[in-house]
């Protein structure tokens, strides 16, 4: 079960990762684009601030929600290293429980917003407003599923504050 968790995680934070790389990419190229209309062709696009802004949010929520598969949010990790082992797992336990409540709040709100602004248009891009609040739905979906797997994998280990991911199975 754990190796099946372990493989859907895996290309989860792929698909995020190559997602987020996207929309880096076509930011600064859209942000390249409107630089040169602006000061060489003196006609800087109405579209372009705003496609790079929705961008930004979709690269960024995504990047954030693999920083929680890969155990690089933030933490206290100062306090979980000064405490017993079985202190620990308890913290470890609290604090991805703690992950998934958050991500929950971001895919229900987000959906919530996304669901409230479906008729709103944004002007310049000329489509709904709920572009904008997906990225949320989505990186809280993401986020709890990561810290799901984090909260599994502390559970069954004994005593590790930072349990290995399983590679033997995103190998496979």
């Amino acid at each position: 079960m754990m190796a099946i968790l372990a493989r859907f995680t895996h290309q989860l934070a792929r698909i995020a990762i190559v997602i987020s790389s996207a929309g880096l990419v076509l930011m600064t190229l859209i942000i390249g684009w409107q630089v040169f209309a602006r000061y060489v062709l003196n006609a800087s696009p109405a579209w372009s601030e705003s496609a790079a802004l929705l961008l930004m949010l979709y690269y960024i929520m995504l990047a954030a929600a693999v920083g929680v598969y890969e155990n690089f949010h933030l933490g206290l990790k100062i306090l979980l290293d000064a405490v017993p082992i079985h202190i620990r797992t308890v913290l470890e336990v609290i604090n991805n429980s703690l992950i998934i409540i958050f991500g929950m709040a971001m895919l229900v709100n987000g959906s919530r917003l996304a669901a409230f602004t479906a008729d709103h248009i944004m002007p310049a891009l000329n489509i709904s407003r709920s572009f904008a609040y997906w990225p949320f739905a989505a990186a809280g979906l993401f986020i709890s599923i990561f810290a799901l797997e984090r909260l599994i994998l502390v559970i069954n280990s004994k005593n590790s504050i930072n349990p290995p991911k399983n590679t033997e199975a995103v190998k496979r």
